[in-house]
């Protein structure tokens, strides 16, 4: 199965030698659960698109540090090609900038959220209806949220700080404001870049201290598996 990778951010210079890229974290998380997968980075935030949305049988939307409201030209282009990836059923999965920006392609509003930032480990009460009130701790950096969920989404994902934190469109789109492919050494060197700078200090503090708990563990294998899991729907309801 070839997965195509819109890129639409990068981590800070500074932590890329270590970490790799956002596009590099994805394969390396979706690849845990699916190692024979094989993957095209597009970067579209430099106004590289992908010719065809058929080019790729799965297309995931990395994060950035950009805002979908800020509407720049490469935003454009890229919810029309997530509309046209929607309308022919290839299927789509968007985490954290990528939810927000599926969000608005199907009719959701995103903004900076009044409750600030949520950063660090976040825990997300299941709402699908096997999952007993069980829940994912999953990395997380962000401000803008989904405030308005879009019709017709399915909520599966949902937290007191982030209402619509995973959005479910059918089998054709999947949305997760969290980081699943961050691991615990990104998320800490990112709070600590960025602290004082972007994000308050007390604020990054907590995280720090809760990221330090052997207890506080991100559910990403979990993520990966649900990733997995609606690719291979999506695929199979149009095969």
């Amino acid at each position: 199965m070839h997965i195509g990778i819109l890129e639409t951010g990068r981590p800070p210079d500074e932590l890329v030698k270590q970490h790799g890229s956002y596009a590099d974290m994805i394969r390396v998380f979706l690849a845990r659960e699916e190692p024979d997968w094989s993957f095209s980075v597009y970067p579209v935030i430099d106004d590289v698109f992908p010719q065809d949305v058929s080019l790729c049988q799965a297309w995931v939307i990395s994060g950035s540090r950009h805002g979908v409201y800020e509407n720049l030209p490469w935003m454009v282009r890229l919810k029309t090609f997530l509309g046209q990836a929607i309308a022919k059923s290839v299927p789509v999965a968007g985490i954290c900038f990528g939810h927000q920006i599926l969000a608005e392609v199907m009719g959701g509003v995103v903004r900076k959220s009044e409750r600030g930032w949520g950063i660090g480990v976040q825990e997300y009460m299941l709402q699908t209806a096997d999952s007993s009130g069980s829940s994912l701790q999953l990395h997380a950096i962000h401000q803008d949220q989904v405030v308005v969920c879009p019709p017709g989404a399915t909520v599966l994902a949902s937290s007191s700080f982030c209402p619509y934190a995973m959005l479910a469109y059918g089998n054709k789109a999947l949305g997760i404001q969290a980081h699943p492919e961050f691991s615990r050494d990104f998320e800490e060197d990112l709070l600590l870049l960025r602290r004082g700078h972007t994000l308050p200090p007390d604020l990054v503090d907590q995280a720090l201290t809760r990221l330090g708990t052997e207890k506080v563990k991100a559910d990403s294998a979990a993520l990966a598996r649900h990733i997995s899991t609606f690719i291979k729907a999506g695929i199979c309801q149009t095969s």
